[in-house]
């Protein structure tokens, strides 16, 4: 069995079960303006432990709190406390929740898009046109983010 049949048997299909992908896009970018606050509040309480040093270095300091926001929050429900605001969660292409693992890979996946502004483009273009509604990420690892009301 090759992995797209495989992904097409243990995930929902969008077709005949389209309420798990039901604005998930709209959800994520909702979601993904909270974490942003998450992550810049998490940091700005950082800096005064760093003897106010951190200011000088803030975006790098957001960017390795984000990245350790983001593997922890899906490593322990597989989706950040953002998504969660919005009932959306990572599956895994076996349609499992996602493990460390997983929630280190989709991270690393996700910041290396953010940093080449071409692959960001590509990944929000995947997300709005894709029948999953998955990003460049997403596509690589062959997971999806559903509602998580509308659990199978």
């Amino acid at each position: 069995m090759t992995h797209m049949a495989q992904m097409d048997y243990s995930l929902p299909n969008p077709d005949t079960q389209p309420e798990f992908y039901a604005d998930v896009p709209t959800k994520r970018l909702v979601a993904w303006f909270f974490d942003l606050i998450v992550i810049v509040a998490i940091s700005a309480l950082i800096v005064p432990f760093t003897a106010f040093v951190g200011l000088f270095f803030f975006g790098f300091l957001m960017l390795v709190t984000g990245f350790i926001y983001r593997t922890v929050t899906l490593a322990t429900g597989s989706a950040t406390w953002g998504m969660r605001l919005v009932s959306i969660e990572f599956r895994d292409r076996t349609g499992q929740k996602f493990d460390l693992g997983s929630a280190f890979l989709h991270t690393l996946g996700y910041h290396i898009s953010i940093s080449i502004f071409p692959a960001q483009i590509v990944s929000i273009i995947l997300m709005l046109t894709s029948s999953r509604a998955q990003g460049l990420t997403d596509h690589v690892m062959g997971s999806v983010a559903i509602n998580r009301a509308a659990r199978f």
